[in-house]
């Protein structure tokens, strides 16, 4: 099985092209090693730094192009008393060129000379901690050049050597040592480098525990799902053959099949029942390939299906509109996509009893690189069931949330659970924000609330009781914003989405730093408590910042006031105040509600309207309106000044009439 498909650069994710930084200690071959790997013969003139060069295309089975890049060592001295950068004659130009170069490079090839133990030891003392300091998280190449000039005597072996660098520094990929002279193995450094980076070995395997990563288990088992057909759990003769065909354009003959399934069985009875190869053999097939050095053939597969260097899905094969949308624009979930989602929560939810549990949606998740509601800001978003599951709805939810927030990452996991469908179906670019003020209506189906509010006003306790929850749970930190998703029920329509997103009282000054920070925002809420006078000023004061703001950036948002606590005493002149000053600004009075009686005075159906009809509740400032007043009066003046140019300009027309017939008539 698994014949090595040479040729993988049309693949997705698979890299386009290999850019090879050579770095090192002055005098160590670096440029004799790059002639001579290019031109298989040996330079006996060479500039100090040689232009970038392009290896030929035959030379590696990949039909990847590979670019090797010199780098000026000038400034480099082993023997210099201090390893410390800025005391080693570095030009700042040089030091940024080389960093730069570096910063670029999908592998690097650190030289040393083996014949001068001291640009060895300078390895461990200045380029690896350098190449550190510089975050170079690419694959790492040590090349011992000069090989014909080290002393024969030597009974040390390069293991031997390499052996402590390479456990004090884990980046380094391999090791060899290479003669330009000789022509000993110089085309075989980068060979190995370009195999790093299109076939590294970390993402796939522990070499410690020696066996594949999670992240390679959830990828070969999303594989083996799709080459499955009948879904029986096992891979038959024939699905083998396509599965082949696929990844590497030949099919297995019979007793190659048979020769697999012997190799598996002798050594994993479970990996092969009657029916065929069972994803436990499939894996296990694809550990003896790593183990035996054969990288490409895994790679070559994951390739095919889609994944990058990261095992993730490469982003060309998600919908370009993701990438490319307004800043008042969001993404929903599709009816296909919905239907699919419901499809998987019934496949899932094995005793059906609307209630997914969390292995069950750990399962749901094994085909992912991993499950992404484990963290903020899903881990706590949606409303729990008593066994500490999802109903379809919160389930839903969740995902609305996902596709809101991160609409590349949420259409990547319903590839990797097995939406079958073009990905562009499966979401939809909503109309602009602004558009829908304009056209006085909103055709979302997800609206998402920004909760302003000073400290202890009862903002997190407003968004416990949306999940169902205590007004009294802890939510963690008041320091972080937070958010809640729960399906509403709306008067005379149809559910929707409601996503509550608490902004703490010192992460307003964040919101308020972008111009397009309420681009995103479909209704804005302010709590206060009702029994604080300083709680309400400053939720007054939050209000107009945020109306002062979508005035100066144009993303006017519609608000609403909420007077938490209402179970407390109201502090003297409350309701006379707060009506006036929302009179005043042109929204609705503030909204009572009491998160500890349990009474919300249908606050989420009141937001939800809201955020439905975008062109009203919206808050005027004095500024604001003596803005549009001042530009009534231009409009009406520069009105006045058309229709008198207009009656001048008739005037005339006429007059040329009149003195035309006149003169004809003469």
């Amino acid at each position: 099985m698994a014949r090595y498909a040479a040729g993988t650069v049309d693949c997705p994710g698979s890299p386009k092209s290999v850019r090879i930084v050579v770095v090192g200690d002055k005098g160590t071959g670096k440029s004799s090693l790059i002639v001579a790997a290019a031109s298989d013969s040996f330079p006996p003139n060479v500039p100090p730094v040689l232009p970038d060069t392009n290896l030929p295309l035959e030379f590696f089975p990949d039909g990847v192009p590979v670019t090797i890049v010199d780098t000026s060592s000038s400034f480099v001295d082993v023997l210099e008393v201090s390893f410390d950068i800025s005391a080693r004659g570095l030009r700042p130009e040089d030091r940024e060129m080389v960093a730069e170069e570096l910063r670029n490079a999908d592998a690097v090839v650190l030289t040393y000379d083996c014949g001068r133990p001291e640009t060895l030891e300078g390895l461990s003392t200045y380029w690896l901690p350098e190449l550190r300091r510089l975050e170079v998280k690419v694959p790492i190449i040590v090349a011992g050049c000069k090989l014909d000039l080290r002393d024969d005597n030597s009974q040390v072996s390069l293991e031997q050597v390499m052996s402590p660098i390479m456990h004090q520094f884990r980046e380094i990929e391999t090791c060899i040592e290479c003669s330009a002279l000789k022509q000993l193995q110089a085309q075989e450094v980068f060979y190995y480098a370009q195999k790093t980076v299109l076939h590294p070995t970390g993402p796939l395997f522990d070499q410690e525990s020696q066996s594949l990563k999670p992240r390679c288990v959830r990828a070969l088992k999303r594989i083996f799902i799709l080459c499955d057909h009948d879904r029986d759990g096992a891979l038959s003769e024939a699905e083998l053959n396509d599965f082949q065909v696929k990844c590497f354009h030949a099919p297995l003959q019979p007793s190659e099949i048979e020769g697999v399934k012997r190799v598996v069985q002798e050594k994993l009875p479970e990996g092969v029942n009657e029916r065929g190869l069972t994803v436990t053999g499939f894996l296990f097939l694809h550990a003896l390939f790593i183990e035996k050095g054969r990288l490409e053939t895994t790679w070559t597969v994951l390739r095919k299906f889609g994944y990058n260097n990261d095992i993730r899905l490469a982003d060309e094969l998600l919908p370009p509109s993701l990438f490319k949308r307004a800043p008042d624009q969001s993404v929903e979930l599709t009816d296909v996509a919905i239907d699919f989602l419901k499809g998987m929560y019934v496949l899932f939810d094995d005793d059906g009893d609307n209630n997914l549990r969390p292995q069950e949606i750990e399962d749901l998740f094994s085909t992912a690189p991993e499950s992404p509601w484990t963290e903020a800001p899903y881990v706590d978003a949606a409303e729990k069931t008593s066994l500490g599951g999802l109903s379809f709805d919160a389930f839903l939810s969740l995902w609305s949330l996902m596709t809101l927030l991160e609409p590349a990452r949420s259409v990547e996991h319903l590839i990797y659970i097995g939406f079958p469908g073009d990905p562009s179906s499966a979401i939809r670019l909503t109309r602009r924000r602004r558009l829908d003020r304009k056209k006085q209506q909103c055709e979302r189906k997800v609206f998402q609330c920004f909760v302003f509010g000073p400290n202890n006003a009862g903002k997190s306790a407003l968004l416990n009781c949306f999940l169902g929850r205590s007004y009294a749970d802890n939510p963690g930190s008041t320091a972080d914003e937070r958010y809640a998703v729960n399906v509403v029920d709306e008067s005379g329509s149809a559910k929707k989405t409601l996503v509550m997103r608490e902004i703490p009282e010192g992460g307003a000054q964040g919101v308020f730093s972008s111009k397009e920070s309420l681009a995103a925002c479909d209704i804005a809420v302010f709590v206060y408590d009702s029994s604080d006078e300083s709680s309400w000023k400053r939720a007054t004061e939050l209000l107009v910042e945020v109306a002062t703001h979508g005035e100066a950036t144009g993303y006017e948002v519609p608000c609403l006031m909420v007077s938490a606590k209402d179970d407390l005493d109201s502090f003297p002149i409350s309701i006379q105040e707060s009506t006036r000053v929302t009179q005043d600004m042109g929204i609705e009075p503030p909204v009572s509600i009491s998160s500890k009686l349990g009474d919300f005075n249908n606050l989420f159906r009141k937001i939800l309207t809201a955020a439905h009809h975008p062109h009203l509740s919206i808050p005027e400032t004095e500024a604001g309106k003596s803005r549009k007043h001042y530009n009534r009066l231009i409009n009406r003046s520069l009105m006045a000044v058309s229709i008198g140019a207009a009656a001048v300009v008739v005037g005339l027309a006429a007059y040329r009439v009149y003195a035309a017939r006149k003169s004809t008539s003469a």
